[in-house]
C-alpha cells in the first residue's frame, strides 16, 4: 500500500489538484473561512431561523452595557458568568418565538395604545417630561432616537400580547386555591424538645485512632482536599493604563476649554408664564382667526395692566396644566418647548410680554419671568476634568494600535511578559487563582475566560504567556503561570484541627440522638398523653416557622392529623435530635386577612405557571432547538 503511494506521488498530487481547486472556485476562499469561523456557529434554532454565536455575543455585550448603565457598581463576575450569558440566549429565543406567534395571530399595537402605555407605565417614568412628552436628552443617553424608541416600545407591546392573553385571564378554581392556601397557612400546635449536639460537645474527647480513622475514610477525603491553584503574573492593557502615560501641554488644555465652552457652561433655563387660546392646526381658518382675535384682545388687556397677567391666565387660558397656576410653566431649557414658543422665550428679557405667538396648539401670550444659568465655569475649576478627558480621548485613539502591539508581543515572545512590559510601560501584577473566580473577585481576576486560559494545557505545561484575553471593554490581559499546585489531599497534620472538629460534631450528634430517642421511647410508652415535661405548645405553620429547622417544620406538617396527639422524632444530623408532639390542627378561616391577602398572589402564581406552560408549547410548535452547551455548575 505505502509502496504504491511512493511510486505514484505525481499522480496523487494531480488528483488532489483536480478535487480541491474546483471546490475553491465554487465556494471561494471566503466560504471556507466563514465555514470555519466559530462566530458563525449556530447556537440555537427557531424553526428555520438560525441564531449564531456572533449574534449571541453581540446581544450579550449589549445586555452587559445596559446593566452597567443602570447599576454601575455591579459585580463584573456576575455579568461574565455562563448563567448570565445563557439568559441572553434564552432572551433571543423568547423574542423570536413571540415575534413569530404575534405575526401568526396578526397582533398589532395602535398609536393610541402606544401613547397610553408610554404615559401610564411607571417603568417609563424617567423618560417622561412633566407635560407627558418624551425626554429626548434622557433617551439620547440610552443610545436611542425617538423613532427607535417608539419602534421598540411598539414591538414590545405587540409581542407582550402573546403571553398576556394567558397570564391575565387565568381563573383560579376555589377548591384547589383553598387547599393550596390551607397547606401554607394551616397552624399546628406542637411541643418540641430539642437535644442540641452543641450541648454534648464538651462531653466527648475522641482518641487519635478515631481521628485517624475518620481522616482515612474514603467518604471523608473530599472535604480535606486542597483545591488546584496557580500563582500567576499578569499584565493589563486598558484605557487608564495608556492615559497614565500621556502628558498634555497646558496650551492644549486651554484650547480644549475654549473649543468646548458649551460643556463647561451651565445650561441656560428660563421661567415663563403663558396664556393659551387653543386652536388646532387643522381647525378651519375661520376658527383660527377667531382664536387669534381673542388672543390679541387678551394681549391688549395684560399689556394695559401687566399685574393682571396671572389672573387673566386663570380665567382665560386653555392650558389646563398651567392655567390654575396663573400660566406658570416653571423653568425649562432649550428643546423642551415647540420651536416658535422657544424662539420667542429665549429672545425676551425678564418681565417682557411677547406679541401673540402662533404654534400648532394655538395662540400664546408669553411673559418671561426669570432667567438662570448660562455662566461658564472658570478654567482652573475644570482643569483636572479637562486633563482627564483629553487623556481619555488620546488613550482611546491609541488603544487600537497598543492592543495590536500587546496581542502580537505576548504571542510572539511567549516565554516572558517582560517584552510587553518594556514596550508598553505596563505594570507586572501577581495573584494566586483557581479555575473559577474567587468570591468577590473584581477586574480581570473575575474573568472566567482568563482563568480558563491560565489553566489551559499550553500555559500550564510550557509556562507560556496566555493569548491576549479581553476581560472587559477596552481591556486586554495576558497571564503567565509561575507555579502550579494540582489538587491534592492535605496531610493529616495539616487538617488535624478540622478532623477533630468533625469527629467531635459527629460524636456529639450521636449522643444527642441517643438521648432524644430514649426520650421519644418514654413518651410513646406513656401513649403520648400529657405534656410529660415538654415545653409549651407553639403555633407552627409554613408561613410562620418560628425559627425551627426546616426538617422539623416539614415533619410537623406531614404528620398524620387524624390521630392526635401524635409524637415522633426528627433526626437533625450534626445539629442533634428533636422530639415533637403535635396536639392540634387549626386551618385558617376562609375570611382570614392572610387568606384574603394571598388569594391574588396565588392567582398570579397560577397565571405565571400557565404562561410558562404556554410558552413551552410555543417553543415546541416553532421547533426550538439549542446546540450551545448548558452553563456549568461550579
Amino acid at each position: 500500500m505505502f509502496e504504491f503511494f511512493r511510486t505514484h506521488t505525481k499522480l496523487l498530487l494531480a488528483l488532489l489538484v483536480v478535487l480541491i481547486i474546483p471546490s475553491f472556485v465554487f465556494f471561494g476562499v471566503q466560504g471556507y473561512t466563514q465555514f470555519n469561523d466559530p462566530s458563525n456557529r449556530t447556537v440555537a434554532r427557531v424553526g428555520d431561523r438560525k441564531i449564531t454565536q456572533n449574534e449571541w455575543d453581540f446581544a450579550h455585550q449589549r445586555q452587559i452595557e445596559q446593566v452597567r448603565r443602570q447599576m454601575p457598581g455591579v459585580d463584573a463576575r456576575l455579568l461574565d458568568s455562563p448563567e448570565f450569558k445563557r439568559e441572553t440566549l434564552d432572551g433571543l429565543i423568547r423574542d423570536e418565538v413571540l415575534r413569530r406567534t404575534a405575526e401568526q395571530l396578526h397582533l398589532a399595537t395602535t398609536d393610541e395604545r402606544l401613547q397610553r402605555a408610554f404615559v401610564s407605565d411607571p417603568q417609563l417614568a424617567f423618560l417622561r417630561q412633566s407635560d407627558g412628552r418624551i425626554n429626548r436628552e434622557m433617551l439620547a443617553a440610552q443610545g436611542m432616537s425617538v423613532e427607535q424608541f417608539e419602534a421598540r416600545l411598539r414591538y414590545d407591546l405587540t409581542i407582550r400580547q402573546v403571553l398576556d392573553g394567558v397570564g391575565s385571564t387565568v381563573v383560579t378554581v376555589r377548591t384547589p386555591a383553598r387547599l393550596a392556601l390551607d397547606a401554607l397557612l394551616e397552624r399546628r400546635d406542637v411541643q418540641i424538645q430539642t437535644f442540641a449536639a452543641a450541648d454534648y460537645a464538651a462531653r466527648v474527647n475522641p482518641t487519635d485512632d478515631e481521628l485517624q480513622a475518620f481522616y482515612a475514610d474514603p467518604a471523608n477525603q473530599e472535604r480535606f482536599k486542597a483545591p488546584e491553584q496557580a500563582q500567576i503574573e499578569y499584565v493589563v492593557l486598558d484605557l487608564p493604563t495608556i492615559a497614565a502615560g500621556i502628558a498634555v501641554p497646558e496650551e492644549d488644555l486651554r484650547k480644549y476649554y475654549d473649543e468646548n465652552a458649551a460643556r463647561y457652561t451651565q445650561a441656560e433655563e428660563r421661567r415663563a408664564s403663558h396664556i393659551l387660546v387653543k386652536a388646532d392646526k387643522d381647525a378651519p381658518a375661520a376658527d383660527r382667526a377667531a382664536a387669534k382675535a381673542k388672543a390679541e384682545a387678551l394681549l391688549a388687556e395684560v399689556r394695559a395692566n401687566p399685574a393682571s397677567f396671572a389672573d387673566v391666565a386663570r380665567r382665560n387660558s386653555d392650558d389646563p396644566g398651567s392655567a390654575a397656576l396663573g400660566g406658570d410653566l416653571d423653568f425649562f431649557g432649550r428643546g423642551a418647548m415647540v420651536k416658535p414658543f422657544e424662539d420667542a422665550v429665549f429672545a425676551m428679557k425678564p418681565g417682557e410680554i411677547s406679541p401673540v405667538v402662533e404654534t400648532d396648539f394655538g395662540y400664546h401670550i408669553i411673559r418671561l419671568d426669570a432667567v438662570r444659568g448660562g455662566e461658564r465655569r472658570p478654567f482652573e475649576a475644570v482643569r483636572a476634568e479637562i486633563a482627564d478627558e483629553v487623556r481619555r480621548q488620546l488613550a482611546q485613539r491609541r488603544y487600537a494600535e497598543a492592543a495590536e502591539q500587546f496581542t502580537n508581543t505576548v504571542y510572539e515572545q511567549a516565554d516572558s511578559l517582560q517584552p510587553v512590559i518594556d514596550k508598553l510601560g505596563l505594570q507586572r501584577r501577581t495573584a494566586t487563582v483557581q479555575r473559577t473566580p474567587a468570591p468577590g473577585a473584581t477586574g480581570p481576576l473575575a474573568s472566567q475566560a482568563l482563568l480558563e486560559a491560565v489553566f489551559g494545557a499550553e500555559a500550564l505545561r510550557n509556562r507560556r504567556n496566555t493569548d491576549a484575553i479581553e476581560t472587559a471593554p477596552n481591556q486586554l490581559v495576558s497571564a503567565r503561570v509561575v507555579q502550579h499546585e494540582p489538587q491534592r489531599v492535605r496531610s493529616f497534620d495539616e487538617v488535624r484541627d478540622q478532623v477533630r472538629a468533625a469527629v467531635v460534631a459527629q460524636q456529639a450528634a450521636a449522643k444527642a440522638r441517643a438521648d432524644g430517642e430514649a426520650r421519644l421511647a418514654a413518651l410513646k410508652a406513656a401513649g403520648g398523653e400529657g405534656d410529660a415535661g415538654l415545653p409549651p405548645p407553639l403555633p407552627l405553620s409554613r408561613a410562620s416557622t418560628l425559627g425551627q429547622p426546616p426538617a422539623v417544620v416539614d415533619a410537623v406538617l406531614r404528620a398524620d392529623a387524624t390521630q392526635l396527639p401524635t409524637v415522633f422524632g426528627v433526626d437533625l444530623g450534626t445539629m442533634g435530635y428533636a422530639v415533637v408532639r403535635v396536639t392540634q390542627v387549626r386551618p385558617p378561616a376562609p375570611d382570614a386577612p392572610e387568606v384574603v391577602q394571598l388569594q391574588p398572589r396565588y392567582a398570579q402564581a397560577w397565571g405565571d405557571a400557565e404562561t410558562r406552560a404556554y410558552f413551552e408549547a410555543l417553543k415546541a410548535r416553532h421547533k426550538v432547538s439549542v446546540t450551545a452547551p448548558a452553563p456549568r455548575t461550579p
